[in-house]
């Protein structure tokens, strides 16, 4: 794809990396979040992708967040700000409900949207160092639009996300790890190749097992017990009409690694 584009697509296997290509900022602009919302919908639709990364151009910054600039410019050219924050928040709930995992690579500046969408993704990887990672909208006398405020306590708690957005914190990758926000961090040279192992090896798990697990963990995990059992119990009987499934137990049986087909 050319280097003008907003979003890189980058595939390798069933593995669909999507880069934000406006180094060093990583803005999420206008162009960018079409672009996404269109790759978005094809992962989506494509059997043959497993897993998504979202990750940034350079290795200065995830992002951070909307062009400003932009929004007060030529949001009018798209119904109005509302409307701006209408598909955001429609593109992060398509990321948030996939039946696929995503993952999320957190480095230098995420901020706003640099946060809110990996806020998203069902996994997130920052930076050992370097990391500034918030929701600062209070500093402009705003409040976070994408999500976040929900997201954010749905994640780390209460008190962690009053913390971080009533005194525009913006913490360390170290600091996200200790309150949950990230499940790894890593040195920033290592932080992409760490997020594509992972991916890969997401990407090698029977892919109807990963969406009923999405589907009750992410889909269902507000939901009363009675709600959640049963969508459980959807989730094992569609498992159990698959190939995967036979070779899952005969793999166990014989003491070899499965391999899954998607079929």
């Amino acid at each position: 794809m050319p280097d003008d584009e907003s979003l890189r697509i980058e595939r390798d296997g069933g593995v669909l990396t999507l880069v934000n290509n406006d180094a060093p900022l990583n803005r999420m602009s206008f162009e960018y979040m079409d672009e996404l919302e269109a790759a978005v919908h094809d992962a989506a639709n494509d059997a043959s992708v497993r897993v998504l990364v979202f990750t940034a151009a350079g290795d200065r910054n995830f992002s951070v967040g909307m062009d400003l600039k932009q929004l007060q410019s030529g949001s009018k050219r798209r119904g109005g700000p509302e409307a701006v924050f209408d598909q955001r928040l429609r593109v992060l709930a398509a990321i948030e409900n996939m039946d696929k995992p995503s993952i999320a690579t957190l480095f230098g500046y995420c901020l706003g949207g640099g946060l809110e969408l990996p806020l998203a993704c069902h996994f997130r990887l920052a930076s050992d160092e370097g990391a500034k990672i918030g929701l600062p909208e209070l500093d402009l006398g705003s409040v976070p639009a994408w999500g976040g405020t929900a997201r954010l306590t749905r994640c780390v708690g209460r008190d962690h996300a009053l913390d971080m957005i009533l005194r525009a914190k913006k913490i360390s990758g170290v600091e996200a790890h200790r309150i949950g926000l990230v499940h790894e961090v890593h040195p920033l040279a290592q932080l992409k190749s760490a997020a594509h192992a992972l991916a890969q090896e997401l990407a090698a798990m029977p892919p109807v097992s990963v969406a009923g697990v999405l589907r009750c963990v992410v889909g269902k995990g507000d939901a009363p017990l009675a709600d959640a059992l049963a969508e459980e119990r959807a989730a094992v009987l569609r498992c159990g009409k698959t190939e995967d499934q036979v070779e899952g137990m005969l793999a166990f049986l014989e003491k070899r690694k499965p391999v899954f087909t998607g079929r």
